[in-house]
């Protein structure tokens, strides 16, 4: 397997308050639209250096253009992102197919440790558990009180659950993990994440924080169960054949919700996608981890990441208004009634298709719940949310900490 994986040097912090910027750019020239959106984001530090900056681009660009400007304009921070579908910025929605969104962060009490490893697509748990050691490695040999994993990862590449098992035999239980799969505007065709000033394929990009205080993780995805539970009896990686013995895509038809004719989309989705029904893999607990599920151009039902063969399913569906409320909620619980430098949010492009011209109201009810507190984050092509278990990457949820 081709791996590689990269160390950086910790960003140690002393304030006990982080100060926070969020900016962005738009238009066709690459460094204009960078310079502006970290321009713009470095204004709040008033000179100061950042620590960590995270960055978030339309695939559109040029993008090492996009983080050499970056890189150029903030020192030596710890630089990671990845390309998107669309971003959200304070109460605002940057629709899919443009748009650099970055945040600069300062002060606060953190450490921040980068990495990287590449051959995510042939072994992803090796590559887990590589990123995570590099990351670990760069915060230096003190560890803090309280720690939690942003990861970023190629959104088209590999077993995302099995990348998170890796990442799972570094940080054990303790250590909660969130962050969000790279997108590209919807195309499905590649998709980047970012370390420093280079732009990584097949990869993926962890910042280790180790903090004073608890780093909170949340996850929710407020779709409900239009079925009875289901044994996925035939499987094979994405392709879903069968359920309780009965042919898998008429059991998914019968449980459709009918669809609103009338609802407007933000733009139009690939032949096939249905993106208002999923599945809800039933966990131990008896909650639901959702996996996203599509009719490809053969007629064959799929799942966006492989489902065990034999385990318990439903079909679930969900509303507009469902979507819209879980968001606020999720904001408001990581917040934990504390008044952080930003909420970070990775938000899943099924939802943004669901939601159609109410994703604006989506980026507005998000600020919203947050307060004074600026929200900051982008559509994915699914989301990371660990915080006891294994299990933790999710599709069709919005996933969220604070800093």
């Amino acid at each position: 397997m081709s791996q590689h994986c990269m160390r950086a040097g910790v960003r140690v912090l002393t304030s006990t308050k982080a100060i926070c910027g969020v900016g962005t750019g738009n238009g066709t020239d690459a460094r204009l639209a960078a310079e502006t959106a970290v321009d713009e984001a470095l204004r709040p530090l008033d000179g100061q250096e950042p620590d960590l900056v995270l960055v978030y681009a339309s695939v559109r660009y040029d993008l090492p253009a996009v983080l050499k400007t970056v890189a150029a304009a903030t020192g030596s921070a710890v630089i990671a992102g990845a390309t998107s579908s669309g971003q959200l910025q304070h109460g605002q929605l940057i629709e899919p197919g443009s748009g650099i969104a970055v945040l600069a962060l300062a002060g606060g009490g953190y450490r921040f440790g980068l990495g990287h490893a590449t051959g995510v697509q042939a072994d992803a748990t090796r590559a887990g558990r590589a990123l995570a050691r590099a990351a670990l490695d760069a915060t230096g040999p003190v560890r803090s009180p309280h720690e939690a994993v942003l990861i970023f990862s190629d959104g088209l590449a590999g077993d995302q659950q099995e990348l998170l098992n890796g990442i799972h035999k570094v940080t054990g239980f303790q250590v909660p993990v969130i962050g969000g799969a790279a997108a590209d505007d919807r195309q499905l065709a590649e998709t980047f994440v970012f370390a420093g000033d280079r732009v990584l394929k097949d990869a993926a990009v962890a910042v280790w924080i180790g903090s004073d205080r608890p780093l909170r993780v949340v996850g929710k995805h407020g779709w409900r169960a239009t079925s009875l539970p289901l044994m996925l009896s035939g499987v094979d990686g994405q392709i879903v054949s069968e359920l309780g013995g009965r042919p898998a895509l008429e059991v998914y038809q019968e449980n459709f919700r009918p669809r609103d004719p009338g609802a407007k989309k933000l733009y139009e989705k690939a032949g096939g996608y249905h993106s208002e029904h999923a599945f809800g893999l039933i966990q131990p607990d008896g909650s639901l981890l959702i996996r996203g599920a599509f009719i490809d151009s053969d007629g064959k039902l799929r799942t966006f990441s492989p489902m065990p063969p034999y385990s318990a399913v439903q079909v679930v569906s969900c509303d507009p208004e469902d979507l819209l409320e879980v968001g606020e909620q999720t904001v408001e619980e990581v917040m934990g009634g504390e008044e952080p430098a930003v909420v970070l949010v990775f938000d899943c492009v099924a939802r943004l298709d669901i939601l159609g011209q109410r994703g604006h109201e989506e980026a507005r009810r998000l600020q919203e719940a947050a307060g004074d507190t600026p929200t900051f984050g982008y559509y994915t092509y699914g989301e990371f949310a660990r915080t006891t278990g294994v299990a933790g990457y999710h599709n069709a949820t919005i996933a969220a900490m604070a800093l």
